[in-house]
């Protein structure tokens, strides 16, 4: 580096030749008496120079570029890391969904067929307690109407003995009341019921 600049101010000072013998009382920098001493302090100041960037102030300036491309590098990878991340939570997140739609469907389905067979077995026992009640009340009623025309007689007999003894004031033998109205019954039965 200093070669280069010694080289580059001996070519200046040959450009520059006519001009700086051109008068003694120019410039001092021009007088070529001075330009040994010229030379000397300026390779002295800028080889410092030099060697201070060369040696202290590059290589702390190189460091801290290479700090930061690293750490750049760093924090580019880990926010692709975290990236990749939430990119997986969020599959995460939509297959939990996904298999909590479907579980609650299995679940909404499964307590649907429970309620409908619920209701069919009450159906079937309520169908059943309806038919065993149906029969009951079938079997009264035929036995009520069995008994019925028995005690439908023995009441109209009495009712009959007691009015016509209250109508004639004596008492008129109950068989022939009896067949009177057996009699009679017969007719209505076979009126209603076709026998």
């Amino acid at each position: 580096m200093a070669n280069r600049i010694n080289f580059y101010l001996i070519l200046f000072s040959f450009l520059f030749y006519k001009e700086a013998f051109a008068s003694n009382e120019g410039m001092p920098q021009l007088n070529p008496e001075f330009w040994i001493s010229q030379i000397f302090w300026l390779t002295l100041v800028f080889g410092t120079l030099y060697v201070l960037l060369s040696k202290f102030i590059l290589p702390k300036i190189s460091n801290n570029l290479e700090t930061r491309k690293s750490q750049i590098v760093e924090n580019i990878g880990a926010a692709e890391k975290q990236r990749e991340e939430s990119d997986q939570k969020i599959k995460d997140y939509e297959n939990i969904i996904n298999e909590a739609k479907i579980e609650a469907k299995n679940i909404f389905n499964q307590a649907r067929e429970k309620i409908s067979k619920d209701i069919n077995n009450k159906k079937e026992s309520l169908k059943k307690e309806i038919d065993e009640e149906i029969k009951k009340a079938e079997a009264e009623i035929l036995d009520l109407k069995n008994k019925s025309p028995e005690k439908i007689n023995k009441i109209a007999i009495e009712t009959s003995a007691d009015l016509i003894k209250q109508i004639i004031g004596t008492e008129v033998n109950s068989s022939n009341i009896s067949a009177i109205v057996e009699d009679i019954s017969k007719k209505n039965e076979e009126k209603y019921y076709g026998n």
